[in-house]
Parts: C-alpha cells; sequence; structure tokens
C-alpha cells in the first residue's frame, strides 16, 4: 500500500485520526524552523514551506502520538540548531530514547575562519511504549554518503532510511512520512517490503514524490 496525499499533514492527521488510522512509524525530516535556503552552487532549491519557525512543532506531537501504535519507534531529523526544542516537544507525550547522528562524507560550509566544519546532522529517536530492535545492538552513529541534494533541498538518503526502517519496523507495517519532500521515505519503504504513507504540502516536490514513486 502506497499513499501520497497533496495537503497539510496536520489537516491530514486530523483526517487519520478521525478516521481510526494508525502507524507503525513515523519517519521524517520535517521543517527545522531556521529559515532554511539552500546555498549549493549548481542546484538552486526555494526555501522549504513553514520554516519560519516551530509554532507548529506542539500540535505536530500530539497527532504524531495520536496516530501511532502502541508499541512503535519513530525518527525525526533535526538540526542542531532547534535540536533542544523539538526534544522537549517530543519529551511531552513520547520517549525519547537516544539522539542519533548521521556522519556525512563531506563537510558543510558554515564559518570558514571560525567555527568547526559540520560534518554530521541529527536524528531522534523515539518511541511509543517499548520496541525491541530488529537484529543487533549497534552504534548510534551511522556513516551515510549525502545525495547531493537533486531533488530537495534537505534530501536524506534512501539507504540510510532503509537502516533505520529495518531496525524497529517488520514486513508490511505502516510507515508515515508527513514531510514527504521528494519522497526518500516511500522509496525506501517500497524497497522493504513497507505500506507508505506521504503528506507533503509543496505541490512541485510532491509531484516529483509521486513520480519518482510510480516509476518503481
Amino acid at each position: 500500500m502506497v499513499k501520497l496525499v497533496n495537503e497539510d499533514c496536520l489537516k491530514y492527521m486530523d483526517k487519520m485520526v478521525e478516521e481510526g488510522v494508525k502507524v507503525d512509524c513515523i519517519l521524517t525530516d520535517p521543517p527545522y524552523g531556521m529559515n532554511f535556503q539552500s546555498n549549493h552552487r549548481k542546484i538552486k532549491h526555494g526555501k522549504i514551506k513553514n520554516d519560519k519557525d516551530l509554532d507548529w512543532l506542539d500540535e505536530f506531537v500530539e497527532k504524531a502520538y495520536q496516530i501511532s501504535n502502541e508499541n512503535t519507534a519513530h525518527y525525526v531529523f533535526c538540526s542542531f540548531h532547534n535540536i533542544d526544542k523539538f526534544k522537549q516537544a517530543f519529551e511531552k507525550r513520547f520517549k525519547v530514547k537516544n539522539i542519533l547522528v548521521w556522519e556525512k562524507n563531506n563537510t558543510s560550509m558554515g564559518d570558514l575562519k571560525a567555527d568547526f566544519a559540520p560534518k554530521v546532522e541529527f536524528i531522534l529517536f523515539l518511541q511509543k511504549g517499548r520496541r525491541f530492535i530488529n537484529g543487533k545492538r549497534e552504534p548510534n552513529i551511522f556513516k551515510f554518503n549525502r545525495t547531493g541534494n537533486k531533488l530537495h533541498p534537505t534530501q536524506k538518503p534512501v539507504d540510510l532510511l532503509e537502516y533505520l526502517i529495518e531496525k524497529f519496523t517488520d514486513k508490511g507495517d505502516v510507515i508515515f512520512d508527513p514531510f514527504m519532500g521528494s519522497g526518500s521515505t516511500g522509496v525506501a519503504c517500497i524497497n522493504k517490503g513497507r505500506n507508505f504513507i506521504g503528506c507533503e504540502l509543496d505541490e512541485d516536490y510532491y509531484n516529483i514524490a509521486k513520480d519518482r514513486i510510480s516509476s518503481l
């Protein structure tokens, strides 16, 4: 099952609650609340929608909790800029088990003369209840190559998403990405035999995700 929706995720999550739709994992890369603008020299992307602030975050957390099955694990990518706000918001409903670290194969730009070169991104690892790991327990630092952001300014590598999916979901589980972007989570779900629900507000990225997923 694959369902893609071109809609504000908060409105769509209301429908999920009303219809009693439950998911086994939320795996998403939401706006970081930092008005991000990609400075990639070759590929120019527009600004991410709803990235000016985090006014939506508490409402999102509550709805995420309502649509999650018991004893499930979830992943939320976030930047160091507002990771404290994300952690505090999710702790109101979920158990924040860990902060995972994705080490990329290159460094970002930033302040070239007065700062260390950033090479990692962070993922909040959450649970509702207690979900046991599949396979062996491994360190919380992962090395995966970056994507080059050809389809989206914060595009995540499919192999990283596949790894996360396999550790805490089973085949046939339902995975929800409320900030779907270019559809990388959907691709990972299809590759690994999981059902996928994806929501994306930006029509351009929604169409990219739809075309990408329908071609599999």
